[in-house]
């Protein structure tokens, strides 16, 4: 018995109901609106977002007075319960109602939950078959593609009836209509095909032949069968390509492949393939060198694929598009794009690094810049003078953490800035690279203005035991620091010059501690407190019998400190 065809949902065929649910036609034409939005803005685009965001609250508001809504299509309007809710006379591009009918698609129905999980991908298969007007897929095949749960649809094939195709019931959920007849008695046991055999193979017919595939060469084959169709071909297509263009010497054949392959870049990035992206710039590089008699413009068209990506204004435009899309880690396909990129791609990456709030973004940033930085550093170099403050800061930083004697240089031209954060990060980076020449302009942060960069240089001068800043900071004590430094600084600095004169320091230190004459200038007892503790730190037996001096003093913070000292700075 045929299978019975079943009207399409939301088709009756009872006159037509007056008036409509306001409600419902008003959600139609929010979801219309989206659409468009969907198709015209970009994802990081504040209309694009808005649209979806009222979709998804007319569906809310639509859910409380029902669970699903169906729809059915005609070649202008959607309806409902034979009501016209939208109704587009258009039969352009632009016309939804159309774009449905055309594909056959007669009615729908959609259900609580789609506003959540499905949206998306409704409005993507939309705009995938506007894009694609006159290809090869329709909107039928797109749906079934996206396997909605909160949606579903029935249609008819080209030059139907106007009623669902056979089986059209299991979108919905359902179970087939109609009967099928068993075979005839006579065909139950047929092993030959005949005049009365059966129209359905059976597996019986074949298992028991003597060559019959054993049970792992059948799960072989189904396993190479997934393995196929799981397959990326985009590289397999790129390889081809430019095998292609090395063995076709004809410039006419190489200048058309040069075009072909400058698309596919563009669709690669826009399908977000970076991986195949990266492999086609490695391989385009490597295609040129090898292939024979390439004429400069080809060889300068397949290098442009990767100058155009560099480019700031490109690059920047990829990367705000990233901003707002969720990258499930590990992201290394991102990773291995970004590291092919030209030296001029650092500027971008690094204001983004610094600027991003999408976490995952971030640390796909920060692994990009380390590996493009290590292997340009003289780039590097040149953004430490960068205008933009935040690239700058962070080239000092990459500077300092691959401790480059060549970025001395344009360390010392940033301690001339008025901007306290740059000066503090350029003296952070010379005390990291602590080479000679470093640590001869990390001195000079010693006369900063700044009491913190002062505290900062004097302590790295003293754990990297750099003594020829002993002059320096000998001056610094007597000259300045008795008079008008803070507790802390007085503190550091004293420990410092303990710590890197040695014995030697003891004379300055003691004079300080125990004023010696009539007529000597006593100093305040938190200056003779941070000299006793100094010279305990210090701990040799001059430095100690200098304290010694001071534990009877009247002063209790020094008579405190000296005793302290004494043991050790306990």
């Amino acid at each position: 018995m045929p299978l019975s065809p079943t009207p399409p949902l939301g088709v009756h065929t009872g006159a037509p109901r007056a008036g409509g649910d306001p409600l419902v036609s008003e959600t139609l034409k929010t979801l219309a609106r989206a659409v468009r939005s969907f198709q015209l803005y970009l994802p990081n685009n504040p209309m694009h977002v808005r649209a979806i965001d009222s979709a998804r609250a007319a569906f809310v508001t639509l859910w409380e007075k029902m669970d699903s809504i169906e729809f059915g299509v005609t070649e202008t309007e959607f309806t409902h319960d034979d009501v016209p809710m939208l109704a587009e006379t258009d039969r352009g591009g632009e016309s939804l109602p159309w774009l449905f009918y055309k594909d056959g698609i007669r009615s729908f129905e959609i259900r609580k939950g789609f506003e959540t999980k499905e949206l998306a991908l409704f409005l993507g298969a939309l705009k995938a078959v506007r894009v694609q007007a006159g290809g090869d897929e329709d909107l039928v095949t797109l749906f079934w593609e996206c396997d909605f749960e909160c949606m579903s649809y029935t249609y008819e094939e080209a030059g139907g009836d106007g009623y669902a195709a056979p089986g059209a019931e299991l979108l919905r959920g359902g179970a087939p209509t109609g009967v099928v007849d068993a075979p005839a008695e006579n065909e139950k046991d047929a092993g030959t095909y005949g005049a009365g055999s059966s129209q359905f193979a059976r597996i019986s017919d074949f298992d028991s032949t003597l060559y019959f595939l054993e049970e792992q060469e059948i799960s072989y084959l189904h396993q190479s069968i997934r393995d196929e169709f799981a397959g990326d071909l985009r590289p397999s297509v790129a390889a081809a390509l430019l095998d292609t263009f090395e063995s076709q010497a004809d410039p006419t054949v190489r200048e058309e492949i040069c075009g072909i392959l400058e698309n596919f870049m563009l669709v690669l990035l826009s399908g977000l393939q970076f991986r195949t992206a990266a492999f086609l710039i490695r391989e385009c590089a490597a295609a040129s060198a090898r292939a024979e008699g390439v004429v400069p413009s080809h060889k300068q068209r397949l290098g442009d694929l990767v100058d155009r990506i560099s480019d700031p204004a490109t690059l920047n435009q990829l990367l705000d598009a990233l901003e707002d899309t969720r990258l499930q880690p590990p992201q290394q396909d991102l990773v291995s794009l970004f590291t092919q990129l030209k030296p001029s791609a650092l500027t971008p990456l690094m204001s983004h690094l610094v600027r991003s709030r999408n976490s995952e973004l971030r640390a796909i940033l920060e692994e990009a810049v380390t590996r493009l930085a290590s292997s340009n550093t003289l780039d590097l170099m040149a953004l430490i003078g960068s205008d933009d403050e935040a690239v700058s800061l962070e080239a000092m930083r990459r500077a300092g953490d691959i401790r480059s004697p060549a970025a001395v240089a344009p360390l010392a031209h940033v301690l001339d800035s008025a901007s306290e954060t740059s000066r503090a990060a350029a003296l952070a980076a010379l005390a990291q690279i602590g080479s000679p020449g470093a640590m001869q302009v990390l001195e000079r942060g010693l006369d900063d203005g700044d009491r913190d960069i002062r505290l900062f240089v004097v302590k790295a001068c003293a754990e990297r035991q750099y003594r020829p800043v002993l002059a320096r900071l000998e001056r610094a004590i007597k000259d300045r620091l008795t008079r008008d430094g803070s507790s802390s600084e007085k503190t550091a600095f004293f420990d410092a010059y303990a710590t890197l004169g040695g014995d030697a320091a003891v004379p300055l230190l003691e004079n300080i501690l125990v004023p010696r004459g009539m007529l000597a200038r006593k100093e305040d007892p938190m200056t003779r407190a941070s000299a006793a503790m100094a010279l305990g730190k210090l701990g040799t037996d001059r430095a100690l019998d200098a304290v010694r001096k001071a534990l009877g003093d009247k002063e209790v913070i020094v008579r405190s400190a000296a005793t302290r000292a004494m043991r050790g700075g306990e």
